[in-house]
């Protein structure tokens, strides 16, 4: 039925008028509880006790631990703090306990209720119970993420404006749109208002080296004797703006006819896309293989809706079978800001 309390300081805030007392243990101390009571549990308090003999009518003036004893009750009530009285420790004591049958349970009957305190200006450590903070602009160590007090409650840091979350904490939900987040995965976020989207999106590349011909006269993205597909998936920027490079190693089985490659863009939200056209093309004559590349730039986009730009091919019009071949295709995506 005992507990021994350890060493240590504290801080006691008193009324207005009366200020804060700094109290210092040097030593530990043996506090005794008394037995339960035979019917009905009962809940206690270690607290750290200011005697001021300037408002108290016993004129004593000494800080002393001591125990709050509570009520027993069927569902028992923490005891009434007196003034200048710090809790340290809430003990549950059961029904019926005393030092002759095992006294009191202390695994399970004790609740520190202790709070660290520092300085103005330190940052609190939490130990324990999550405590209000002391002003506005107070910091809090919360488990390895910093917390700042905004007078109501404690704000993660990376909230504030300007703050980037970290990526221990990337599943916290944006505070604002424009907030940025680092992922585990190293890549740097922007919140857009609905979506944590990459802040500086791209480039996006996709190419093939397999070879394969086509004898189609119009665009197709299919190749015989080929099954890749190049096409490239991204985000509308919120300039509205892209460039593109792309190209492909090329030849005809004809020497008079001509191979070319196309673009198609297609908005996967349901929006107005970009057909392909001769106007954006890479175009190679003959039977010698060669490499041709080109640059174009695709402008009103929608920001923030997703796109799919691939690749097509076609041969000249023909009528004996001329096949368009290509291989090492490819297609670079670079959104402009």
């Amino acid at each position: 039925m005992t507990a021994t309390v350890s060493e240590g300081r504290a801080v006691i805030q008193g009324e207005i008028s009366q200020g804060a007392y700094p109290v210092t243990l040097p030593a530990s101390e043996t506090l005794t509880f008394a037995p339960g009571n035979a019917q009905y549990g009962r809940i206690d308090l270690i607290v750290l006790r200011i005697y001021d003999g300037l408002y108290d009518d016993n004129q004593r003036y000494e800080a002393k631990l001591e125990i709050l004893q509570g009520a027993p009750d069927p569902t028992p009530q923490v005891p009434q703090v007196p003034d200048r009285c710090l809790p340290l420790y809430e003990v549950l004591v059961p029904a019926g306990a005393s030092a002759g049958n095992g006294g009191i349970p202390w695994d399970t009957s004790l609740k520190d209720l202790r709070t660290p305190v520092v300085s103005l200006g330190g940052i609190l450590p939490v130990e324990g119970p999550v405590q209000p903070g002391a002003y506005p602009g107070q910091y809090q160590d919360a488990g390895g993420a910093l917390q700042r007090w905004d007078g109501g409650a404690w704000v993660p840091y990376s909230s504030a404006t300007g703050g980037i979350v970290p990526a221990s904490a990337a599943s916290t939900t944006a505070s604002y749109t424009g907030q940025y987040r680092d992922t585990p995965g190293g890549v740097l976020q922007r919140w857009n208002g609905t979506a944590w989207r990459p802040a500086f999106p791209g480039p996006y590349f996709s190419g093939s080296i397999d070879d394969g011909y086509t004898t189609s006269t119009t665009f197709t993205p299919t190749l015989t004797d080929s099954t890749a597909a190049v096409a490239v998936t991204f985000t509308g920027p919120p300039s509205g703006a892209i460039l593109i490079n792309y190209g492909a190693r090329m030849w005809c089985s004809s020497a008079t006819h001509a191979v070319s490659m196309g673009l198609r863009l297609t908005n996967l939200d349901g929006g107005a896309g970009i057909t392909e056209s001769d106007t954006f093309t890479v175009v190679h004559t003959g039977t010698a293989p060669a490499s041709a590349a080109s640059f174009t730039r695709f402008f009103g986009l929608i920001p923030g809706a997703n796109y799919k730009l691939a690749a097509l091919y076609k041969v000249a019009a023909n009528t004996t079978q001329v096949k368009g071949y290509f291989n090492t295709s490819f297609i670079a995506v670079h959104p402009q800001n």
